[in-house]
């Protein structure tokens, strides 16, 4: 049986009660879990649930939207992917976020359309998360790592997330691990954006795998997802009697 939806289990009380009541329509509300998504990006914990309400509160109430909080939901569901939960939040933005502003297009009177100075704009921010989620659904992982760390935009908008280079290798080191044995050395250092001893430790120490030198192959153990197996089809097609009779019958006119 799958985990629900719903289901976080390192969620506060007093978090857990807006969710399950009419409070998490409730504006008021607004600034609580604006704080539970920052505590989230310091003590590593996640919860879709919780912030997807946080986005629909915003669609109702678009003063109230805070750009940083914005970004930092959408970074934080960058280190669960490939699950869609990017595209869960992404899609409770307002349309004016999801495509370059124009003097038609975007709020004269929303103060946070404007950022503050030394700050990009919200749009700007979106559509360059928007591209780090696609080279991780495209399993470009490298050029995810490049384009990281061409940008300080990046730097700035993943600073608040605690732990998200790490957070993101081991995602990366989970999906690779569900679909290789072995990987050149110099391919995993590129997804994994390592080398090095770092590079050792984190495949040794922390994701369990093994480094043949001699070959210079990395060596994941076989799981249940990686290991091959013969898949044996076979279909039976019953008859009954009286079926056959009937169209023997037939034939024989």
């Amino acid at each position: 049986m799958g985990i629900a939806f719903d289901y976080a289990p390192e969620r506060p009380d007093h978090i857990n009660e807006i969710l399950n009541s009419l409070d998490r329509y409730n504006p008021e509300t607004t600034t609580v879990l604006q704080d539970y998504v920052t505590q989230q990006c310091e003590d590593r914990s996640y919860d879709c649930y919780a912030n997807l309400a946080l986005l629909k509160l915003y669609q109702f109430n678009p003063h109230l939207l805070r750009d940083e909080t914005t970004t930092n939901i959408l970074t934080k569901s960058l280190t669960v992917f490939p699950s869609p939960d990017f595209s869960l939040c992404l899609h409770l933005l307002p349309s004016y976020i999801l495509s370059p502003p124009t003097s038609a297009s975007a709020p004269q009177n929303n103060p946070s359309s404007n950022p503050a100075p030394g700050d990009a704009p919200l749009t700007e921010a979106v559509q360059k998360l928007a591209h780090l989620n696609t080279l991780l659904s495209s399993a470009k992982y490298r050029q995810f790592w490049n384009t990281l760390n061409s940008d300080d935009l990046y730097a700035d908008l993943i600073a608040d997330v605690g732990g998200f280079e790490d957070l993101m290798r081991l995602r990366i080191a989970i999906t690779v691990g569900q679909s290789c044995r072995e990987v050149e050395r110099g391919v995993l250092e590129g997804w994994l954006g390592l080398e090095g001893e770092k590079f050792e430790h984190f495949v040794v120490e922390v994701c369990g795998w093994g480094v043949d030198g001699t070959r210079g192959v990395v060596v994941v153990p076989v799981n249940k997802e990686n290991e091959a197996k013969g898949t044996v089809v076979r279909e039976e097609v019953k008859f009954e009697r009286k079926s056959l009779l009937g169209v023997f019958s037939r034939l024989q006119y």
